[in-house]
């Protein structure tokens, strides 16, 4: 009988996750890393966990994601997309709400601007001199 698994699909800026919740104990698995091993600081580690802990459903579902792109915390609000996104599968007449007030279901369109001709980066000219 094939396992009950629920998926979902968060991005931010350039990080890109592919979650799955499982029903389970709470453990989290990122690209085969625990998310000890994984993040290294604890801010992050909260940021992904918060829809849990907003829905009140920490501790009822296994994650298992695979990220890629971006920084550390461009990959932790991606989590957070995704496992909101798959608490919206799992009950979304209960679980929707609340994350769309907490705005967890909408993506982060914030994206690098693009480096333009005539100058060093996006926005930064040469140094000015007069002579």
């Amino acid at each position: 009988m094939a396992k009950l698994q629920y998926q979902g699909t968060g991005r931010r800026k350039s990080s890109v996750a592919r979650v799955r919740l499982l029903p389970g104990t709470g453990k989290i698995t990122i690209n085969k890393k625990d998310i000890e091993d994984y993040f290294g600081m604890d801010i992050v580690k909260r940021e992904v966990v918060r829809p849990f802990t907003v829905t009140g459903t920490e501790g009822n579902f296994d994650v298992i994601a695979t990220v890629h792109g971006g920084g550390f915390t461009g990959q932790a609000g991606a989590l957070r997309h995704g496992i909101s996104r798959a608490l919206c599968i799992i009950d979304k007449e209960a679980n929707r709400p609340v994350l769309k007030a907490a705005g967890f279901l909408t993506r982060d369109p914030r994206m690098k601007e693009r480096k333009k001709y005539g100058l060093k980066k996006a926005r930064r000219a040469s140094q000015f001199s007069k002579r």
